[in-house]
């Protein structure tokens, strides 16, 4: 099934609205690991870290691969390229309102000294 981009949008954000999940997501990017891995330095049962890795694989931020008996997840980073040309769009908006920033402390700055 082919997901529109607003619903591969949808799915990203949701998973990255989550504290547990970015903190995998920042785990999984220095290396690939085990499930267990994964889960050992949470303090949730190994089927709540299966359920937080459930909705990151639906965002397709992460990948597995099984080897013998062990499932190893690594980072899709591909996907969060998706999600960083989405935010984007917007910096055009803060980058205009920091120079609006700059100039009103600059011009500040000048009638101080």
């Amino acid at each position: 099934m082919v997901k529109s981009k607003t619903q591969e949008l949808d799915h990203i954000f949701h998973a990255l609205s989550d504290p547990t999940r970015r903190s995998i997501l920042r785990d999984l990017g220095k290396r690939e690991k085990t499930v267990g891995e994964i889960a050992r330095p949470y303090r949730m049962s190994l089927a709540a870290i299966s359920k937080h890795l459930k909705v990151l694989e639906l965002a397709r931020l992460i990948d597995r691969r099984k080897a013998g008996s062990h499932q190893f997840v690594r980072l899709n980073p591909e996907t969060l390229k998706t999600a960083e040309e989405w935010i984007s769009y917007y910096e055009q908006f803060w980058n205009e309102r920091l120079e609006a920033l700059r100039n009103l402390l600059e011009i500040e700055g000048g009638t101080d000294g």
